[in-house]
């Protein structure tokens, strides 16, 4: 257990977290909406400083990056915890497992706990510099921040980062963007990469699915940006949740006016999952509908993820369609950019290619 960063003190011992845009107040004995940061006597601590309950090498397509370093590993590490409560979310026990819930009527966010030391201490004892020992041991060019959401367990990703970024390596987020200026400006300069997911373009659906609002998330959107790390953008399509037409073609639009339209766009088939295993598997036609509304608006690059069909994962020359990168089940087939160009026209590609 260690002190957690990016909190200010209170009365009555209790504390305000500044990491994520909750900003939780948090009295002695209670966790923050993630569930890993818990005041004891004023004080607010990380409980996933220095554990990890994932350790995996993933291929860079998985994260899914398509423009930064393809054919690529990545050393992907995750702690339990996330600062979103998604009623979809495929890691669901991991990400929620350690969030109690509430024992009697509060008057702020954050929910009574006792302490379990089974539950605190969830996953294996790791340390930055063994993090990155093993990503260059199993021959990884990056090492991913991910599976569950970075911003919680911040500590361990600014630490691991900053020894990865010493030791050549690149350092990949995959986050659901809800992270306050403060920290992401922290952590930008050992970032590289960012797959932020925009998992809907509706306030009422971030509140009712996923227990936080929109507008920090759109906002640390465009910092990511800003910052110069290079990003891409997944949006999970859900049947009767996010699918309307209109709402698809404003997420496109945010995503060509604010960001560019060299970002990429990854658009996701929804599979039934933790509290929403009733809802139907998104059609194949609604996939195709969100990706011509995306490239109507102007964007380059829009794939398709879930889909096994060919051709959805490629990337082509947006000046002379020619195909330059060909995936398979998010693997690398078949790379054809010369000094991150196309080969036939010589346009550059957006992305980090070395």
């Amino acid at each position: 257990m260690r002190e957690a960063m990016f909190y200010e003190m209170e009365a009555n011992q209790r504390v305000r977290c500044t990491l994520c845009p909750h900003f939780c107040k948090v009295a002695p004995g209670h966790r923050g909406a993630c569930g890993v940061r818990i005041n004891r006597d004023g004080t607010l601590y990380t409980l996933v400083a220095d554990r990890v309950v994932s350790q995996e090498v993933d291929p860079i397509e998985k994260k899914p990056l398509f423009h930064f370093l393809p054919g690529s590993e990545a050393y992907s590490i995750a702690t339990v915890g996330c600062n979103l409560r998604c009623l979809f979310c495929q890691n669901w026990e991991i990400s929620q497992g350690p969030k109690g819930r509430a024992a009697e009527p509060v008057d702020f966010a954050c929910p009574v706990t006792s302490d379990h030391s089974a539950d605190w201490m969830a996953g294996s004892p790791v340390m930055p510099d063994t993090i990155v020992a093993e990503a260059k041991a199993r021959r990884c060019a990056s090492v991913a921040y991910t599976y569950t959401e970075p911003t919680i367990f911040f500590e361990l990703a600014l630490d691991s980062a900053k020894a990865a970024q010493a030791a050549g390596l690149k350092n990949v987020f995959v986050t659901n963007g809800f992270i306050a200026s403060e920290p992401l400006r922290m952590i930008a300069p050992y970032l590289d990469a960012a797959n932020i997911d925009l998992k809907a373009f509706r306030e009422s659906f971030y509140k009712r699915v996923c227990g936080a609002p929109l507008q920090p998330i759109l906002d640390a959107i465009r910092l990511y940006k800003q910052l110069g790390i290079w990003i891409e953008i997944t949006t999970l399509v859900i049947p009767g949740r996010n699918d309307e037409e209109a709402e698809l073609r404003d997420l496109a639009r945010f995503i060509v006016s604010d960001l560019g339209e060299e970002v990429p766009w990854h658009i996701s088939r929804f599979f039934p999952a933790y509290k929403m295993g009733n809802t139907p598997i998104t059609p194949i036609e609604t996939l195709r509908l969100a990706k011509r509304i995306g490239l109507e608006a102007g964007l380059r690059h829009v794939y398709l993820g879930n889909v096994f069909e060919e051709g959805v994962e490629d990337t082509d020359c947006p000046a002379c369609h020619t195909v330059l990168i060909r995936r398979v089940g998010l693997r690398l087939v078949e790379n054809r950019l010369q000094d991150g160009a196309c080969p036939t026209c010589r346009r550059p590609l957006a992305g980090v290619w070395q």
